[in-house]
C-alpha cells in the first residue's frame, strides 16, 4: 500500500515463553510486547487490566481507562530499550481472538454495494429497499464463529437450491470495518445517543464476512443470512484504537432524505480508510470506507435506540465497503457482477468466485499526523476444501 507505518495495536497471543495460556501484547518494530508484564513491573494503576488473557476487562473498564492505557502505552513504545527485556520470544507466539465477541451485528451501510447488490440480484428493480436511505439495515450474526485473522476458512457446505445440497460453489469475501465495542454495559431500555456512540467504541479491526452467495441467495426468502454467512467471520488480529484514527474523520456523504434526529449529530462522521483487497498476491479491489452512507456512530445510535442492550465485546461490521468504479468493489459477488464477468489474477488465472488454497488478504491505510500513512492490521484467511 505504499509507504505506511503501522499503526497502534493491542491484541493477545498465546504459546511458548510466559506463564498462561494467553496474554495481551502490542506488535512493535522490535517484536511484541508482554504488555501486562511491563504494566506490572512499573506498578501502573490500570496493570490489572492487562494481565488477564484477553482485551475483555479492558473493553469494559471505558474510555477514561482507555486513554490512561493507550498514552502510557504510546510512551512506552517511543523508548525501544525500555521495552526491550518485555519483548516476547520471536518464535512459538501466535495471536488469538483478542477479545470475546458478545454479540455480531453486519451492517449494509455502503450505498455503492446496496446499489450494485440490487441490480446484480434483481435486475431492473428499485436501486435501493424503500427503507435503506431512512435507517442502517442489518443482520445479527454469530459471535462464536467470529475468527482470528490466520484461521483457515473451510468451504461450507448447505442448499444452493430446491433439492440441491452440496459446498457452496460461490465463495466470497467482504471487505469491511469491524467497530469493537466497550464500557460499562447499556442496559435494556437505554439507547445510547449518537453524541455519546463514539464513547462506546474502543476500536477498529479490518473484518472479512465471508459469504457462500449460492446459499445465502436460496435462504434469505424471505427472511436475510443466516447460513450463507456463519461459517466464519474473521477479524484482525490486532485492534486499532479509535483514538487512533484521530486524523482519519471526514464528513459523510450528502443524505437524502435527511436522517431522523436520533442519527443526527456531531459525531455523525466518517472514516477515511482506504483498503486492499489481495487474492493470491493480486490486488483485485482498493475500496474506499470515507464512501460510507452510514457512519460508526450511526451504527451505535440505531442498534441501542429500541433499548437493545449493548455489552463490552459487541462488534460491528460496517457491511461490504464498495466505491464508484470496478476495482472499488469490495466483494466477488460485485467485482464478477453475479459470476459473469471473472477478475484476472497475476498468475494467468481468473476468478469468479474463491477456489479452494485461494489465500485472500484485506489490509488497509488511513492519514496519520504530519501527512504519513498509516496501517491498520492485516486479516488473513486461506479457503480449505469442504470436509
Amino acid at each position: 500500500m505504499g509507504s505506511s507505518r503501522a499503526a497502534l495495536g493491542i491484541g493477545v497471543v498465546a504459546g511458548v515463553g510466559r506463564p498462561g495460556p494467553s496474554r495481551i501484547a502490542a506488535p512493535t518494530p522490535e517484536g511484541l510486547l508482554d504488555v501486562g508484564a511491563l504494566a506490572t513491573t512499573e506498578n501502573t494503576a490500570f496493570a490489572d487490566l492487562l494481565t488477564h488473557p484477553t482485551l475483555d476487562a479492558l473493553l469494559a473498564a471505558g474510555r477514561g481507562a482507555w486513554s490512561d492505557v493507550l498514552g502510557w502505552l504510546r510512551e512506552r513504545l517511543a523508548d525501544p530499550a525500555r521495552i526491550g527485556p518485555f519483548l516476547l520470544p520471536p518464535h512459538g507466539v501466535t495471536p488469538v481472538l483478542p477479545f470475546t465477541v458478545a454479540d455480531y451485528v453486519d451492517f449494509y451501510a455502503c450505498e455503492q454495494h446496496a446499489m450494485n447488490g440490487s441490480e446484480i440480484l434483481r435486475p431492473g428493480t428499485a436501486r435501493t429497499a424503500p427503507n435503506w436511505r431512512h435507517l442502517p439495515v442489518a443482520y445479527h450474526g454469530r459471535a462464536g464463529t467470529v475468527v482470528v485473522s490466520g484461521t483457515p476458512v473451510v468451504r461450507p457446505r448447505g442448499q444452493r437450491a430446491a433439492g440441491d445440497w452440496g459446498p457452496t460453489r460461490q465463495l466470497d469475501v467482504e471487505a469491511e470495518l469491524g467497530f469493537v465495542c466497550g464500557g460499562p454495559p447499556r442496559p435494556v431500555g437505554e439507547p445510547v445517543p449518537i453524541d455519546e456512540a463514539l464513547d462506546h467504541v474502543f476500536g477498529v479491526v479490518l473484518l472479512n464476512d465471508w459469504s457462500a452467495r449460492d446459499i445465502q441467495s436460496f435462504e434469505s426468502r424471505p427472511l436475510g443470512p443466516m447460513l450463507g454467512k456463519s461459517f466464519a467471520t474473521a477479524i484482525s488480529a490486532w485492534v486499532t484504537p479509535l483514538d487512533s484514527l484521530a486524523g482519519a474523520w471526514v464528513d459523510p456523504p450528502p443524505r437524502d432524505p435527511e436522517p431522523l434526529p436520533y442519527l443526527r449529530g456531531k459525531a455523525d462522521r466518517g472514516l477515511d480508510v482506504t483498503m486492499e483487497v489481495r487474492v493470491g498476491g493480486t490486488l483485485v479491489s482498493s475500496p474506499p470506507a470515507a464512501d460510507l452512507y452510514w457512519t460508526p456512530a450511526q451504527l451505535v445510535a440505531h442498534l441501542t435506540s429500541n433499548g437493545a442492550s449493548l455489552r463490552p465485546g459487541d462488534l460491528l461490521g460496517s457491511g461490504t465497503v464498495s466505491g464508484g468504479r470496478r476495482e472499488q468493489w469490495g466483494s466477488f459477488l460485485e467485482l464478477s457482477w453475479g459470476g459473469v464477468d471473472p477478475v484476472a489474477l497475476d498468475d494467468g488465472t481468473t476468478r469468479t468466485y474463491l477456489e479452494d488454497g485461494d489465500e485472500v488478504v484485506i489490509t488497509a491505510t488511513f492519514p496519520g499526523p504530519d501527512g504519513a500513512r498509516l496501517a491498520l492490521p492485516e486479516v488473513r484467511n486461506r479457503v480449505l476444501p469442504a470436509r
